[in-house]
């Protein structure tokens, strides 16, 4: 349990640690965000497939390979459709942000910003779920893997989020309110996906898949995108592959 509270404020820690270094350094470059998210895709990508759902499947098969097939693939696109639907409910945070609109023009640029630092916050949940579903297979090395590569993501994350609220008119204190509430949200996700699993140990294959498709989803419907916009796809395509091997690398070793 000791390993999971720590894994857990580490997680979601990274986003903070994040956010301190987005207030040093106000002006980050497309360029080296874009890098750093695309090697946190790869890392995600692989913390998926081999972490989650992979051992999704292989303790599923205890039930039969036609069941084990249908807990990981309807896993992983419950996980998907889930976060889907969670990204259609995103609600406007203008009271929470503490912004007098009427003294900004940019009302929408406003909006905007804080839909995405919504948006983060509503993803951190089940990637900290993720990392606490980890936890239950009994594998502690494959878990903390996992959570270094979720970590590694939060850190950009952290970082892009400063820049934008500020610009916007939010105040530094709740700026920074703000970037510590989405990692505080993925402390919160740990904690419940290893008591979920703890309890129940007969959803743990649909919930390794589960875990594994919003990470997923993530990747491909918010990580790569972003990091393909910018006109920097080659370097992020290259830093998605290394990400990936590093993660592949350390699987191997660690498994």
């Amino acid at each position: 349990m000791t390993m999971v509270l720590l894994t857990a404020l580490g997680v979601g820690g990274a986003t903070i640690i994040g956010a301190v270094i987005g207030f040093i350094f106000k002006n980050i470059s497309h360029k080296f965000s874009d890098i750093v998210l695309s090697f946190a895709a790869g890392v995600m990508l692989c913390a998926a497939i081999l972490g989650l759902i992979v051992p999704s499947y292989e303790y599923g098969t205890k039930y039969g390979v036609p069941i084990a097939l249908l807990l990981t693939v309807g896993g992983i696109f419950v996980g998907a459709v889930a976060l889907n639907l969670i990204d259609k409910l995103v609600p406007h945070l203008h009271k929470l942000a503490g912004a007098d609109l009427e003294e900004h023009r940019s009302n929408q640029k406003l909006s905007k910003v804080l839909l995405f630092v919504t948006a983060i916050a509503i993803h951190n949940l089940p990637e900290g779920i993720a990392a606490g579903v980890s936890f239950g297979s009994g594998n502690e090395a494959e878990a903390l893997v996992i959570a270094g590569g979720i970590a590694l993501q939060n850190i950009p994350e952290g970082m892009v989020i400063i820049g934008p609220m500020l610009a916007s008119g939010v105040s530094k204190k709740r700026t920074f309110a703000l970037a510590s509430v989405t990692g505080l949200i993925e402390v919160v996700g740990t904690l419940i996906g290893y008591f979920a699993v703890s309890i129940a140990e007969a959803v743990l294959p649909f919930a390794l898949a589960f875990a594994g498709g919003t990470m997923l989803y993530v990747i491909s419907d918010e990580m790569i995108p972003e990091t393909h916009a910018h006109g920097e796809q080659r370097g992020a395509t290259y830093a998605l592959l290394v990400g990936f091997c590093i993660m592949l690398i350390s699987d191997i070793l660690l498994g």
